[in-house]
Parts: structure tokens; sequence; C-alpha cells
């Protein structure tokens, strides 16, 4: 839920996307100045290829933008499009941001706990057992825990591709097409889980999504066209 005096979590400026083909220049991202405050629940929408899940990479620092500034929790992260160190994007990434895609991107052979703990594979985080627990019981996927992915379905991997986000315990989730790969009944579950996450977790939340039902959980919808924010007042 948005706290109306929040601090801006996430400010972005003048952001832009070069894209080259050839001797072609295409502005995937072109000119776009927004800001995100703490607790609260934004939704893109957008016709394919109006730079949605360019922008929102953007903003989760998995892409540089080819100008423009972004700045975290008042902390500038990219500036004239020059970004700070990959090492320090990378703790940023770790430390900010969990992220949900349309794919799970589960590995089969492992089980459902296993998957979630996948995050401290390369760093260790006192109590990260008992974080995990508390993420599956919350995804309501604990009894699930020894299955592998291919004995699950489809909106249970979601959830545990959710647990796996959660369990760095970060400030800002970025969604891209959540419920892309779901049908209406388990797209709605993701949809109420994330507008639970916001409420009861205080967790940020940054979506992409064709769906407009999920779209219209969140506090503001902000539409994309041609890498523009669209303003219907001006057409």
């Amino acid at each position: 839920m948005m706290n109306e005096n929040g601090k801006k979590v996430l400010e972005a400026d003048h952001l832009v996307k070069i894209y080259r083909r050839g001797s072609e220049e295409i502005a995937a991202v072109n000119d776009v100045s927004l800001s995100v405050k703490t607790g609260e629940f934004v939704a893109f929408v957008g016709p394919s290829g109006s730079g949605k899940t360019t922008l929102i990479n953007i903003l989760g620092c998995l892409d540089n933008p080819s100008s423009g500034r972004l700045a975290l929790a008042g902390r500038t992260v990219v500036d004239h499009g020059e970004a700070l160190s990959e090492a320090t994007l990378t703790k940023i990434r770790r430390d900010i941001f969990g992220y949900i895609f349309q794919k799970f991107y589960l590995i089969p052979t492992l089980t459902v706990i296993e998957n979630v703990m996948l995050p401290f594979t390369f760093y260790k985080k006192p109590g990260a057992e008992k974080e995990v627990e508390r993420i599956l019981k919350l995804m309501e996927i604990d009894h699930r825990k020894e299955h592998l992915p291919g004995q699950i379905s489809g909106g249970e991997m979601q959830r545990v591709a959710i647990a796996r986000a959660l369990v760095n315990r970060p400030s800002i989730i970025l969604a891209d097409e959540p419920t892309g790969n779901l049908d209406t009944r388990r797209s709605h579950e993701i949809g109420d889980l994330l507008k639970g996450l916001n409420q009861k977790e205080g967790l940020t939340i940054i979506l992409v999504t064709h769906n407009l039902a999920l779209a219209k959980m969140a506090d503001r919808i902000i539409e994309l066209r041609d890498g523009k924010i669209y303003d219907p007042a001006q057409g």
C-alpha cells in the first residue's frame, strides 16, 4: 500500500535507450522521467514493443540507458548514461531488488527449497534457512518444498520464483509479465499474492503486464507508447 508521504525510492530523469540496427537507430525508451515512492505499487502497461521491458530492465540495473539519470534511495546509479562499476551494480541488484519474470527459470533437477536457496549460493547470509522456510510458508508452498519443478503446477512454480525473489529481503520487486504463462485463475492468485506483499510486507512493486485486471491492483498505472509515457490529455 502506497505511503503518500513516503520517500522516493526510485527516480529516473530523461532516460533514453537507443538500439542500433545497421544504420538505423531505434529509441526503445525515449525521454522517460518518473519517480516511485517507498511502498508504492506501480504497473506499466502498453502494446508489445512499447518499451516496457527495456524500461524495467534499466530501472532494475539489468541494463544501462544510453543517456539519462537513475537514482535509488537517493543514490545516483547512472548519470548521463554512465553507470557505477559492475561490482557495485551487482551488490545493488542483490541488496535492493527481487526479480520475477514471465519464465520461471527454475532448475529442474533441484527441489523447490533448493531453487529458493539459489541466491545464497555465492554468499552466506546468517539465518538464511529460517528465512527460506518463512517465505515458503508465506507463499503457501512449504508442503511442496521437497518436490521438483516438474512435479508442481505452473502457478506453484511462479510462487517458487516469487519466493526466490523474496529471500534477500529486497525493498523493490520488479515483475515482468509474472502471469504471462498462467491461466486466469492462477493469474488472479499471483495478483493477490503481489498485492498482499505490497500491503502486508510494505514492498515496493514495479510491474509490467498486459493483464489489465492485474494492472488495476496497482496504486498507479503508467502507459507506455513508442518508448514514451503516454499522457491521454495530450493524445
